[in-house]
């Protein structure tokens, strides 16, 4: 009875195992999303997507990988920028992601994975009764035998679907006149990492893989690539010198300070040194060293937008924020009121408590909430500002938009109705709150049906 009640509880299992991953971290900053949109864009088109559709999404996570999960966002982890030596070989990647988004492969996976969790359940099943019967020894190996069955089955579909979107991405990069050496450079670094954590690379090994081998995929893409007509083309050194200047003030965002100054030492003073030791001198509450690296970025380009966004940031998160009005209003004017910017900017405004402020604080945040309304800080300010003025309706619909992108639906659901009652009926702003109520209450009916 106890192998029955184990089989059993495994049966009931496997009705769950298509849990949704914990949800990670998004990492927003205005000019990396400007340069992984401008890498982007040729490739978009290339793949026959309607450019502006597509979006590039980066993940706080430090390992290399990628991928699509529905809809045309591609995830870049932060690990694979950081590990990337130039943007050719990010393009190559994006250019395989946007391979699975035209093959339609996350819909198919869904279908394959329903169609082995079939396959899992029966054998649970005829494990079970077997069990049941008696035939404990036949019950467990049918159990086992489904198991490998449904693995194999998914696993393969899988392999051939990455090895669909190699010859995508290939194609992509050709039509775009892109380069395919950057796409092979990096997967010869996943090859020295899978050699690194000691994966096998022999054609036994591949069955329990969801990729095809890194050392096969390698072989097929040079074959594609050193024949196409743009495997000579030149890397567009305007797009490198971003990209590099993205990636250093990236790791000098997350990494330790102390290895960010190792890596960037004080004896290089080009633009993504001296940024990445900017963000490691901020972090590491050396206020007058990151404004100088800081004031050392200005002098080579005093009107650079995200120099002075960087500059006011610092002194806004150092207490200074009469003092980062001026370099966030010009960042703000010059980017074209770039909801991001424009948001540290309302943000500055706000926090020197100066109430003659906040009418100018109003006007920027609605624009940025108007061009941008994922972006839950923003909404967070605005019902700062909303309060301040006696206006709670409209501060309770700022936090309902905020608590829904937070995916906090019974708080969203409170002030959502909070704001309706108190809104004009039939404003902008009461139908607004009304959806956010019934978006709520879905959400929430949904959960209560889950559970």
């Amino acid at each position: 009875m106890r192998i029955l009640a184990r089989l059993i509880a495994l049966l009931s299992l496997a009705a769950f195992t298509a849990q949704p991953v914990m949800a990670q971290s998004i990492l927003r900053d205005a000019e990396t999303e400007a340069v992984l949109q401008d890498m982007a864009a040729p490739l978009v088109s290339a793949a026959g997507l309607q450019a502006g559709n597509v979006d590039v999404v980066l993940i706080n996570d430090p390992s290399i990988n990628a991928f699509v999960a529905g809809g045309q966002v591609v995830y870049l982890h932060s690990g694979l920028i950081d590990a990337a030596d130039n943007a050719n070989e990010v393009q190559g990647v994006i250019a395989h992601e946007l391979g699975h988004i035209t093959g339609g492969h996350v819909i198919r996976s869904a279908d394959s994975y329903r169609a082995a969790t079939n396959i899992t359940i029966l054998s649970l099943l005829l494990g079970v009764a077997a069990v049941a019967a008696g035939a404990t020894d036949a019950g467990l190996a049918a159990m086992m035998a489904g198991q490998q069955a449904a693995l194999g089955k998914f696993l393969a579909f899988s392999r051939a679907q990455e090895s669909s979107a190699d010859a995508a991405g290939a194609e992509y990069l050709s039509k775009a006149g892109i380069s395919g050496r950057g796409s092979l450079d990096f997967f010869g670094k996943l090859l020295n990492q899978e050699f690194r954590y000691g994966r096998s690379q022999s054609p036994e090994a591949e069955f329990f893989r969801t990729h095809p081998l890194s050392s096969d995929r390698i072989n097929r893409l040079r074959e594609v690539y050193t024949v196409d007509p743009a495997w000579e083309a030149p890397d567009d050194p305007e797009l490198e010198a971003r990209f590099a200047r993205v990636k250093a003030k990236l790791y000098g965002y997350l990494a330790e300070p102390a290895f960010v100054l190792r890596a960037y030492p004080k004896t290089r003073q080009d633009i993504p040194a001296r940024y990445a030791r900017a963000y490691a001198y901020h972090r590491d509450a050396q206020v007058e060293k990151a404004l100088a690296e800081v004031a050392g970025l200005l002098a080579s380009v005093p009107d650079d937008p995200y120099f002075l966004e960087l500059k006011g940031q610092i002194l806004l998160e150092s207490g200074r924020a009469a003092e980062a009005i001026p370099a966030l209003r010009e960042a703000t004017e010059l980017t074209g009121n770039h909801p991001l910017i424009a948001t540290i900017f309302g943000h500055a405004l706000i926090a020197t408590e100066d109430q003659t402020h906040y009418a100018e604080a109003e006007k920027v945040l609605r624009a940025a909430v108007a061009r941008d309304r994922w972006m839950p800080f923003a909404w967070y300010q605005l019902g700062v500002v909303y309060a301040a003025r006696g206006d709670m309706p409209r501060a309770r619909l700022a936090t309902a938009e905020q608590q829904a992108m937070n995916r906090q639906w019974f708080l969203a659901l409170g002030s959502a109705q909070v704001a309706e009652a108190g809104l004009p009926e039939g404003s902008p702003d009461w139908l607004r709150a009304q959806d956010i109520r019934m978006q709520a209450q879905a959400e929430l009916e949904a959960e209560r049906e889950r559970r």
